[in-house]
Parts: C-alpha cells; structure tokens; sequence
C-alpha cells in the first residue's frame, strides 16, 4: 500500500527573542552546567532561533 505525502505547509509559530532566551536557561539549568552531545545540538539550534528572533539593532558609524 502507497501513502501519499502531504504537501501543505504547516504555519511555524514563531517566538521572541525573550521566549527562546528562557528555553536556552532552562536548557543548562536542566544541565548542571554540563550539555551532553545531544544537549549541545539542541542548545545550538535554540541560539540559531534566538539570533532570528532578536531584533536587530543599528550598527554605530
């Protein structure tokens, strides 16, 4: 029997910079300061997340 992929796309909700901070904090607090292997990757994509969702901010001349 064949499925058949979905083809829509699903709405991402997208959070703020100040949501994406606390998940980063509960992240090491859930640690003890110590990311595992498969920690560090999360934590990594959580600062991606965090650096898009971050208003940018105007560069001094």
């Amino acid at each position: 029997m064949l499925h058949s992929m979905s083809t829509t796309v699903e709405a991402v909700t997208e959070r703020s910079a100040a949501e994406v901070n606390e998940e980063i904090r509960a992240l090491w607090r859930r640690a003890g300061g110590t990311l595992t292997t498969e920690q560090r990757a999360e934590y990594q994509r959580l600062v991606m997340e965090w650096a898009a969702a971050a208003p940018s901010s105007p560069r001094a001349a």
